[in-house]
């Protein structure tokens, strides 16, 4: 038989489009169930379980057709004991059904450490060693001494504390400070543009108390409080500007443009103007 003839005949023709047929609806069965089988198109969004009790984050998990992990446990002060801190996946991001969703819980009752001897050290060396214990500085308290800036007593809550006493981590330990036998004095840093964390790291290590803590209005949330950078303080920095150790030092913090950059933004209204 002719080959050509065959290959352009109507049964040959009829044959592979038989084939082409049966090989399209196998294909779109195959999709179809990879569709019903990943629930194609389905996804849920993620609730914020963040501040829920573990009681009411399984009650919400279990509503949203999800389930819960607790990845971890830390303990923070400023925040409800047995409470979600943080959560992965975040809110508002799309998942499957039955998604696993892990959680940060803040501890009921924070980890015990022990306290450390820093009598005798200066005052970063306590800072870096009160760190490495999990704790934080306190107050520091300047008094006439010989022993410029080093620490004279190591205080909690009020009272002096022996080496090796347990304390909960994450503890403010005062410091007793020599300031000299005169009036001894220190610069007054430029906290301008400082986040609140920046500002107080730089404020202990000249020496100083942070004072009063002002937040304008334009903080609204957390998250503003923790981007909200410092735009006015007292003492006012100056060149060469002394006060006194230990003094403190109040900070006004905003995350208005306007007042963080008033120069910017008057430089801009003057150019708006001419240009009117």
């Amino acid at each position: 038989m002719n080959p050509f003839k065959f290959l352009t005949s109507k049964t040959f023709i009829k044959h592979i489009l038989y084939a082409f047929g049966i090989i399209t609806a196998m294909l779109i069965l195959t999709f179809l169930i990879l569709k019903i089988y990943t629930h194609h198109g389905q996804a849920l969004s993620v609730p914020d379980f963040t501040g829920l009790t573990i009681e009411e984050v399984q009650l919400k998990a279990k509503k949203n057709k999800m389930r819960i992990e607790i990845s971890d446990s830390i303990f923070n002060n400023n925040r409800p004991k047995g409470t979600v801190i943080e959560q992965n996946p975040i809110a508002g991001f799309k998942v499957k059904k039955n998604r696993r969703i892990f959680l940060i819980v803040n501890a009921s009752n924070p980890e015990k450490v022990k306290m450390p001897n820093i009598v005798g050290v200066s005052h970063r060396q306590a800072e870096a060693v009160l760190k490495n214990y999990g704790l934080e500085i306190g107050r520091l308290i300047h008094v006439p001494d010989i022993a410029v800036n080093n620490v004279l007593k190591q205080k909690y809550n009020g009272g002096e504390i022996e080496e090796g006493t347990l304390i909960p981590k994450g503890s403010k330990i005062d410091l007793v400070l020599g300031m000299g036998l005169s009036d001894q004095k220190t610069q007054v840093p430029d906290l301008d543009h400082y986040t609140l964390e920046k500002a107080k790291n730089r404020i202990l290590r000249s020496a100083l108390n942070l004072g009063a803590i002002i937040y304008d209005e334009s903080i609204l949330d957390r998250t503003d409080s923790s981007e909200a950078q410092v735009w006015r303080q007292y003492p006012s920095f100056k060149e060469n500007k002394l006060i006194r150790l230990g003094s403190t030092v109040d900070l006004w913090l905003t995350v208005d443009s306007a007042r963080l950059y008033p120069e910017t933004n008057m430089q801009l209204t003057d150019t708006l103007a001419i240009n009117e």
